[in-house]
């Protein structure tokens, strides 16, 4: 079967590796390969930070107005709405997840750069009191300069329009690293920016693999900023090569997030919030609840309703409607998840769902893992430390109000927690002192263009998404005009 071949947008111009290299990506869903992408190295890399640089510094970008950027940002938010389901569907083949829950992505993506687009000409400055006379001051907000975005492979759209938008609201420009595991959709999305009416250049891409183009994106001298999205040990490293090089960052990191159910809480709703936190895009999202703590009082009565709704989750074809839980995105992080199981197993927890690969031959070929509970879970076990990105639920119980914040702060991530509960006082005291970034109360997985997002601890730096997120590429230049007839001692500071 011939495969579907992709190229990279540098310059305004799609093309192959410069080398002429080409590699393939899988449907997880049946193990196949599909489609081939550059095999992107250091060359194509610099080539591409190098028309991102020209576009910033010259040509028809940095002549247009805040408001024409805007305007461009909309029009291309209406490409991908007429596009959504093209785009889902690309998606679906590349990273396995539900073709319902993708589609619902993309058609929410175009609201990014609505709202970035109305934000892009209310970037203000501001005129300063001074102390000096005749000195009169003020502060302007400028475009940092070329930006790479790196984004994972579990919600490659999503993830990139958080970074995209607010960047090219703000007047920069970008480099895309897509995961190599998911570039298909990224490459036909970012056809849509000369339909658009972007100038060439402000939007280019780059695919291959981290270790060969990585290093020249992150290093490369004309790079002013990165915004990653991925596991904590490369946004580590991303981060220590940034500082040698004084660059800005955004990391958005890894997650073991609590979702905290008290004996007060309705208990059904809070199941399906468990569920919901897990199961839902099989486990592959950095916000997963992976961590339950359930009240003791309540404990097995949680643990039997988690259970009884787990058990019934359909596993499939992820472009089928009926399917619910789909497969892993990459054979290797299949393994991993399987691997975690036989830890969790041998460190005393105890299997109440799952546990291994499904039995259906029908799922045979595609890289799936069974919804998979452990109960009686102990806190420093590493199930309960580590990050699995996959299918895995970790049930912990927990005694009181203080407990529960205990151990859901014993943890070095900190990017979301859920709170199931009936108490308004208690919602309000344990979205205080529990240490993450987004807290959700009675619901859990809600996000929003308007939201900030972002995590304490090493679940990252900075926040995307609403008004702080524009901030991340701007810095303020402050300008002094002096007002005076003559120049006073030059020898003594002003």
């Amino acid at each position: 079967m011939a495969l579907t071949r992709f190229h990279n947008i540098v310059g305004g111009r799609e093309v192959a590796a410069k080398d002429g290299g080409w590699f393939a990506s899988a449907n997880p869903f049946d193990g196949r390969d599909w489609a081939e992408l550059p095999h992107g190295g250091a060359a194509d890399a610099a080539a591409a930070v190098e028309a991102a640089h020209a576009a910033f510094t010259g040509g028809d970008w940095p002549k247009l107005t805040a408001t024409q950027r805007g305007k461009l940002l909309r029009r291309l938010a209406d490409l991908i709405e007429r596009d959504a389901e093209k785009l889902a569907a690309l998606e679906v083949r590349d990273n396995g997840k539900l073709y319902a829950e993708m589609l619902g992505q993309v058609r929410y993506i175009p609201e990014w750069f609505h709202y970035f687009g109305g934000l892009a000409d209310k970037i203000e400055g501001a005129v300063l009191p001074t102390d000096k006379p005749q000195m009169f001051s003020y502060t302007r907000r400028e475009p940092l300069g070329v930006v790479v975005a790196i984004t994972p492979w579990n919600s490659p759209l999503l993830l990139l329009a958080w970074k995209l938008a607010p960047a090219l609201a703000a007047g920069c420009t970008v480099v895309i690293k897509p995961s190599e595991f998911t570039s298909a959709s990224t490459l036909e999305f970012a056809r849509l920016f000369a339909e658009a009416g972007f100038p060439a250049g402000v939007v280019n891409t780059v695919t291959g693999f981290g270790g060969e183009v990585g290093p020249t994106l992150v290093e490369h001298p004309l790079v002013a900023k990165i915004a990653f999205t991925g596991g904590d040990a490369t946004g580590a490293h991303i981060y220590q090569q940034a500082a040698k090089h004084i660059k800005h960052v955004t990391l958005e990191l890894g997650g073991k997030s609590p979702n905290i159910i008290f004996a007060d809480a309705n208990l059904d709703d809070a199941a399906k919030g468990a569920i919901s936190g897990i199961f839902a895009a099989s486990g592959q999202t950095c916000i997963a609840g992976s961590r339950v703590l359930v009240q003791r009082s309540v404990y097995d009565a949680v643990v039997d309703r988690i259970v009884a709704i787990a058990q019934t989750a359909k596993l499939g074809d992820p472009m089928d409607a009926a399917t619910q839980v789909g497969p892993i995105t990459t054979m290797q992080q299949r393994d991993k998840v399987l691997s975690y199981i036989d830890i969790a197993r041998a460190d005393g927890a105890r299997c109440v769902l799952g546990g291994k690969r499904p039995d259906d031959a029908a799922l045979g070929r595609g890289w799936f893992v069974e919804p998979t509970i452990f109960a009686d879970v102990h806190n420093d076990m590493r199930i309960a430390r580590e990050e699995v990105f996959g299918p895995v639920l970790s049930i912990i119980p927990f005694d009181d109000d203080d407990d529960a914040v205990r151990i859901a702060n014993d943890s070095i991530y900190g990017l979301a927690a859920g709170v199931w509960t009936s108490s308004i006082a208690r919602a309000i005291t344990m979205s205080d002192r529990l240490r993450a970034g987004t807290v959700w109360v009675n619901t859990y997985r809600a996000v929003s263009f308007m939201a900030p997002f972002g995590g304490y601890k090493k679940s990252g730096i900075g926040r995307e998404s609403g008004q702080h997120a524009i901030v991340e590429y701007l810095q303020t230049k402050c300008v002094w005009i002096n007002l005076a007839d003559d120049v006073p001692n030059p020898f003594v500071m002003r």
